[in-house]
């Protein structure tokens, strides 16, 4: 009898302990993850103030540098444009002379130049209007060096909207051409 006792209280506390000590170690996972975040987040930190002050803290590689330029390129990708037209304005030409320089010292990085329209006119128009603000993207980048096997395009029209909604301010958002790397 007092061994159904304690088969009976091993069946019912053997998976309970093997449940606690599951999400234990989530608990610890989820914790470790935290930690290494935070650890990161301060020494982001810490790099932007040696940058501020002008003291870096150390030299980064090559590697480092470009992946850390890519990160800027890709937070600044996006070139607006005005209502039906596919010229690119001027206070966009910084922005795309970063990408050429990027893509001219490293020939062997590709990018994606994705057109975009807001809602107003036909799919068909759109698609080529789309496709007109990529290709002058495409040429100007060509214009600063940039090898034209490095570069391709597709237009999405209208399909695709940056801000899903039929006012002024959304349709001049998702009129743009954008640099996908």
């Amino acid at each position: 009898m007092q061994v159904n006792k304690l088969v009976k209280a091993l069946v019912f506390a053997l998976p309970m302990i093997t449940l606690a000590a599951c999400s234990s170690t989530q608990d610890t996972g989820s914790e470790a993850e935290a930690e290494r975040r935070a650890a990161e987040e301060r020494a982001r930190q810490e790099q932007q103030a040696g940058v501020q002050t002008g003291t870096a803290q150390r030299q980064l590689s090559p590697e480092e540098e470009r992946r850390e330029r890519m990160a800027e390129l890709r937070r600044e990708n996006t070139i607006f444009f005005a209502f039906d037209d596919s010229n690119i304005s001027s206070e966009y030409r910084q922005i795309l002379q970063a990408h050429a320089e990027y893509l001219v010292s490293n020939p062997n990085v590709s990018v994606v130049i994705e057109g975009h329209t807001d809602e107003r006119g036909t799919p068909e128009y759109n698609i080529a209007l789309g496709e007109r603000r990529a290709n002058a993207v495409v040429n100007y980048l060509q214009n600063q060096g940039v090898l034209s096997s490095q570069m391709s395009t597709v237009s999405y029209g209208e399909e695709k909207p940056l801000v899903r909604r039929s006012n002024e301010q959304a349709w001049a958002q998702n009129r743009r051409a954008v640099l996908v790397y």
